[in-house]
C-alpha cells in the first residue's frame, strides 16, 4: 500500500497515545436548555478534548462530521487556514520539536491532523463514518493518511459538493473553483447509507387498480437476439388477438412464463395505435424498497446559505465560510440513526449541533451532538450564541423588521478542560473525584466506556467475564484518609461478589499473593498501574 512521508511524521504518528486525559469541567452559565439532553459544547485543543471524552464515547458515536483547516495559505480570517497559529506552533513545537523550525505548511498540516484522526477512530461505531471536508489544497494528502490510519478498504466515498452559485473569474488560469471534497471512511465494512427517497410522483391510480398506484414503464431491455434468444418471442393481446414482435436488438424484459403470467394478471398495457408498443403497469408494491443508492454528487445548499443563516441568527456575518447546516444534515441524516451520537471536533460556529437539532425536530429523533472548538472567542460568543439561539428560539433580524422564530427544543452544555488527571509527579491530582478516575480506571481497562451508574461503588462494570473495582476516595465509607483504600480481608468480604476474574485497584493490598490466587484477584496500586496515556 502506497504511504506518504512528510517531516515529523515519526514525532507524531503515536502521539495521540501520549497526550495526557485531562477533567471536562461544566459551566452552567454558558449553558443553556435542557442540560440532560447530552449534548457538550467543550472549549479547549482537540486533541486534548478528544482524549478527555475518549473514556466516556469510545466505541460509541455513530457519525463523525469535521470541517478542518483546509490549508490554503489564507491567514486573513480568524480561524487561521494555513495552520500557523500560534497555538497550533506552540503545540509543534512541542509535539514534534527542533525538526518543526523545517517543516513546510504541508508538513505543519499533516502533523496536525494525524494524531486528531487516529483519535477519532477510536470514537467511531462498527458500523459508524466520518466525514471531512477538504478541497483540493489537501485532499490528496488526506486520502493517503486516512488510508492509513482507518485502512484502504473502509474508504467508503469521496462526495462532491458544489458550494459556489455563480462562477468566479478571479482565478488567473480562468478556471472556476467551485467545489468541495467530503471524504467519507469506516472502521469496518459495515458503513450502510439509507439511500435517496426514490420520486413516486409518477405512480397515480387512475383505473383504482385494487394494487395500488402504477407507472407505465418500458417492457422492453438490451438484449440481442443472439444473445439471449429466451427473450425474443412473439406476445398476443388476448382481446384483439394481435401479435407484437420484440425489436431484433431488444427483447423483452420478461421469458415467456413470466410475460404470459402478467398478460393473465391483467398487467400489460396494450397500445392503442396501430403503431404503438405494449408497457408494463409498474406498482409501488413492486419496489423491494424505495430508496435509491446515495449520490456521490451531493444535493446540498451552496456555502452562501450558511452565511445567510448567520445573518437570521445574529444581525451579521461572524464567521467566515460557515457551512450550511443543510449540507451536514444531508451527510448526518445518512448515517446517524434517531438516537446516534454526533461528533465534531472542529466546530466553528456550531453548525453540526444546528443540524442535528433540526434532524430531531422534523423525525422526534433524540441524536446527541458533542462539539469542540478551540478559540475561546468563537467557542463561547459564535458557537454557544447560536446553538442557544437555535434551541431556545431567538429573533430573526431582517432590516428594520423581525421576527420571532420558535427554538428547535433540546440544550447543551458547555465544558472547558480541567486539570489533567495525574500531577508533573505521577500522582493523581487532589482534586479529582471517584467517579472521574472510575472513568478512567475502566476504560484504560477494558478499552470500553464505564457502564451507566446509579450509585458510586467500587465495583465499575463487569467486561468480557471481567469485573473492575476501584478503591479511591473512601467509597467503602471510611473518609479518613487512605480509609477503606487498601485491599484487606475485611474489604473484600464487603465488595459485590463475583465468581469470575477480578482487578482490584487500590492504595494498597494486604492480602498474600497465594490468596489473591484463589480469589482470581489481580490487584494494581494507585496511581502507579493506572495508565496515564
Amino acid at each position: 500500500m502506497p504511504t506518504l512521508d512528510w517531516i515529523g511524521k515519526k514525532a507524531v504518528i503515536n502521539h495521540h497515545r501520549q497526550v495526557a486525559y485531562r477533567l471536562l469541567q461544566c459551566d452552567p452559565n454558558l449553558s443553556a436548555g435542557d442540560p440532560d439532553v447530552g449534548n457538550l459544547l467543550v472549549q479547549g485543543d482537540n486533541l486534548e478534548a478528544l482524549k478527555a471524552l475518549l473514556p466516556y464515547y469510545a466505541g460509541q458515536v455513530k457519525c463523525i462530521y469535521i470541517d478542518p483547516p483546509y490549508n490554503t495559505g489564507n491567514e486573513g480570517w480568524i480561524y487561521n487556514d494555513r495552520v500557523n497559529s500560534p497555538e497550533i506552533r506552540k503545540w509543534l513545537e512541542k509535539a514534534v520539536g527542533r525538526e518543526a523550525e523545517d517543516l513546510s505548511r504541508h508538513d505543519k498540516w499533516l502533523c496536525m491532523m494525524y494524531p486528531r484522526l487516529s483519535l477519532l477512530r477510536e470514537f467511531l461505531t462498527e458500523d459508524g463514518a466520518i466525514f471531512v471536508s477538504i478541497d483540493d489544497n489537501e485532499v490528496h494528502n488526506l486520502r493517503l493518511v486516512m488510508d492509513e490510519i482507518f485502512g484502504t478498504k473502509n474508504w467508503v466515498a469521496t462526495f462532491v459538493w458544489k458550494r459556489r452559485q455563480t462562477t468566479d473569474s478571479r482565478n488567473i488560469s480562468g478556471v472556476s473553483l467551485d467545489h468541495e471534497y467530503v471524504v467519507c471512511y469506516g472502521t469496518s465494512s459495515n458503513v450502510r447509507f439509507k439511500g435517496q427517497e426514490k420520486d413516486l410522483s409518477k405512480y397515480k391510480n387512475p383505473d383504482n387498480d385494487p394494487n395500488g398506484p402504477w407507472m407505465s414503464d418500458n417492457l422492453t431491455g438490451l438484449a440481442d437476439a443472439r444473445e439471449r434468444p429466451n427473450l425474443h418471442y412473439d406476445i398476443v393481446n388476448p382481446e384483439t388477438g394481435k401479435v407484437y414482435k420484440p425489436h431484433p436488438a431488444r427483447g423483452w424484459i420478461y421469458g415467456p412464463e413470466r410475460m404470459m403470467q402478467l398478460i393473465t394478471d391483467g398487467r400489460i398495457l396494450w397500445p392503442k395505435s396501430s403503431t404503438g408498443r405494449p408497457r408494463l403497469k409498474r406498482f409501488v408494491t413492486d419496489m423491494r424498497n424505495h430508496t435509491t443508492g446515495y449520490s456521490t454528487m451531493l444535493q446540498a445548499k451552496a456555502n452562501v446559505a450558511g452565511t445567510k443563516e448567520q445573518r437570521q441568527l445574529f444581525g451579521e456575518k461572524v464567521f467566515a465560510f460557515p457551512k450550511p447546516s443543510d449540507l451536514i444534515t444531508t451527510l448526518v441524516d445518512q448515517i446517524a440513526d434517531d438516537d446516534s451520537i454526533v461528533l465534531d471536533s472542529f466546530a466553528g460556529s456550531g453548525t453540526t449541533g444546528h443540524a442535528v437539532l433540526e434532524l430531531n425536530r422534523v423525525d422526534g429523533g433524540n441524536r446527541k451532538f458533542i462539539l469542540v472548538e478551540m478559540e475561546p472567542d468563537v467557542c463561547r460568543n459564535v458557537a454557544a450564541q447560536r446553538l442557544q439561539r437555535v434551541a431556545m428560539g431567538y429573533n430573526q433580524e431582517n432590516g428594520d423588521k423581525s421576527k420571532a422564530v420558535d427554538g428547535l427544543g433540546g440544550g447543551f452544555t458547555y465544558c472547558v478542560l480541567g486539570k489533567t488527571l495525574f500531577d508533573e509527579t505521577g500522582n493523581i491530582n487532589g482534586s479529582v473525584q471517584f467517579d472521574e478516575l472510575a472513568a478512567h480506571v475502566f476504560f484504560t481497562e477494558t478499552g470500553v466506556p464505564i457502564p451507566d451508574r446509579n450509585v458510586e461503588s467500587p465495583l465499575l462494570g463487569i467486561h468480557e467475564g471481567k469485573a473492575v473495582y476501584l478503591l479511591f476516595n473512601g467509597v467503602m465509607g471510611d473518609k479518613r484518609p487512605h480509609g477503606g483504600n487498601i485491599l484487606t480481608g475485611k474489604i473484600l468480604a464487603e465488595l459485590t461478589p463475583y465468581d469470575g476474574p477480578k482487578v482490584i485497584y487500590g492504595e494498597g493490598c494486604r492480602l498474600s499473593p497465594p490468596r489473591l490466587r484463589r480469589e482470581g484477584i489481580v490487584f494494581k496500586q494507585v496511581p502507579y498501574e493506572i495508565k496515564v496515556s
